[in-house]
Parts: structure tokens; sequence; C-alpha cells
């Protein structure tokens, strides 16, 4: 089985180029090449395939809105081979993957591909190193506002915006926290969340007060554990932060421990940018399952 590994910000993926849908990703194959120990590791699973060819295997029970039969389709399942809805990091790979690797035409810089959340549009900003490194910047859609929640994390109550960016997020920005208390936070265990309002739980990030257009933040992903960053997370944990300031749209900055990202709001949709590498491509011999 043919793989790259790419990560944006170390949020790290194994991507599968399978055009015609022909692996069968079981939960615990997913999870075996996610192993960081007996797999290739990484945090999820990217596979590309063709939307009809998803529909017509299963693996879709209908095309997400706006999405096109013949377009590429991103397959996101979790670390722990759980399907999730949508990833903004691997987004922004995988949109590197298809341009860099020949799967769109090479002087695409603009296009779009399918998510289980929807048609997400990209532009390629910058390529560099010979196209293993890329400024990719995903269109992410509207963040749908669901309410206020809270949890028990890290030893202490938690409390922030529930928010959807295609999935479920509960951003809590505390409101005295600094970028070195935050760092010494144990993110070992996961939260205790309030599961009537999270029946599927959800991501949860911890940030700091936006101060100067800028936020630091670490998130504890549904279905990994903490990651070095996350995509819809940094969009969620934007939004957080600009609402705890008083402000509507705008951009922002966001510290993670993986490197650095910029969301931006209009009226209409959300923007996130930021780098995106590839560091291998190989050949998993491992037995398919």
């Amino acid at each position: 089985m043919i793989f790259l590994k790419a990560h944006g910000t170390q949020n790290d993926f194994v991507v599968l180029p399978d055009p015609e849908c022909a692996l069968r990703l079981s939960a615990p194959y997913v999870a075996q090449l996610c192993d960081r120990r007996a797999g290739i590791g990484a945090d999820g699973v990217i596979r590309l395939s063709r939307a009809k060819d998803l529909l017509v295997a299963g693996e879709l029970a209908a095309l997400p809105t706006g999405v096109h039969p013949d377009e590429w389709f991103m397959d996101y399942r979790n670390a722990d081979g759980s399907i999730a809805e949508m990833c903004g990091n691997g987004a922004r790979v995988c949109a590197h993957v298809l341009t860099a690797r020949g799967f769109l035409p090479a002087d695409t810089e603009q296009g779009a591909f399918g998510t289980r959340a929807g048609r997400k549009e990209f532009h390629i900003h910058e390529y560099a190193d010979n196209g293993t490194w890329a400024d990719v910047e995903i269109a992410m859609g509207e963040v749908e506002l669901m309410g206020f929640s809270s949890a028990e994390f890290a030893g202490q109550h938690v409390a922030g915006l529930a928010l959807s960016i295609g999935n479920p997020h509960l951003a809590c920005v505390l409101s005295s926290l600094t970028a070195e208390q935050l760092a010494a936070m144990d993110f070992r265990q996961p939260p205790e969340l309030d599961t009537e309002f999270f029946p599927a739980g959800t991501n949860l990030e911890i940030l700091t007060p936006l101060v100067d257009g800028h936020t630091s933040m670490r998130v504890y992903e549904r279905g990994v554990g903490e990651t070095q960053s996350c995509g819809t997370g940094t969009v969620a944990s934007a939004f957080a932060a600009l609402a705890d300031a008083g402000i509507e749209n705008g951009a922002v900055t966001i510290s993670v421990p993986g490197g650095e990202l910029q969301v931006r709001f209009t009226p209409e949709t959300s923007f996130l940018r930021g780098p995106s590498v590839i560091v291998a491509e190989g050949e998993y011999l491992e037995p398919y399952a």
C-alpha cells in the first residue's frame, strides 16, 4: 500500500492515495497505521478517493453539500479509526498533496475537494523545497454557535463556547491564563464532558485571552488525545477569542505547540492558513486487514 506522511504544524497524517476507493479501512487497521511504535504513526489517516467511488463503495451514504461526483474527496479517520467530519490541518495537507503530487494539474493554485463537512476551497500561496513545503489556505465555512458548555479538565472546571466547524468543539478562554501556564497544564487525561450536550464527544481547546490579535492554544482531540495542532480547533479558538474580546470579525494569529496558524473571519466564512510539509513517501508492508 503506497502512502505519504505529511503534517500541518506537526498535526501529522498518513495519506493514502486510493483513486478508485479499493482499500477497506477498518477501524483496527487505521489504528494500526497510526500507531507510533507498531505502524507509521500519525494523528489520523486521509484517504484520497473520487467522491463517486466512495459512494459506490458505501463509504458515503450521499454526497455532502456542494460536492461533485468527479471531485477528489478527503476521507478522514481519527487515530482510533473513527470517522471524523472534518479536519482543518488535514484539509491543508490534502490540498498540498493533491497539487504537489500530480492528482490535480501542476499549475493549480486554487481549487476544491470534498469532505464530509461539504466542499472546501483552497488557495496555495507558495511552494518551497521542491514542493514538499507549501503555504496553504482553506475556506472553512461559517462557524456555528451551538451554545455554552463546560467540562472538568486538567484538575479544574473550564467553560466556553460550544461550536461546530463541521465537527464539534468546546473552546474555553481562561481569563487569567498565560502562555507559560498553558504550556504547563496536564493534557494527559481526557476531559469529563457534559454528555447530554456532547453525546458523541467533542474536541476541547484551552486558550489564552486575545492580546494584540494573538492567542495561544492547546487541544485535546476527540478520538486522538492531545495533538500539536488542530485546524478546526484553531478556527474554533479564534472565534472564541474574538467573541471574548467583543470582536465580531477579524484576524487572529494562534500559537500552538506545533507552530503558528492564521485565522480570519468575514461576514460570510472563515479561513485557515499555515504551512504543510510532506516528509516521506513509501510502501506500507504490513498485511492489509
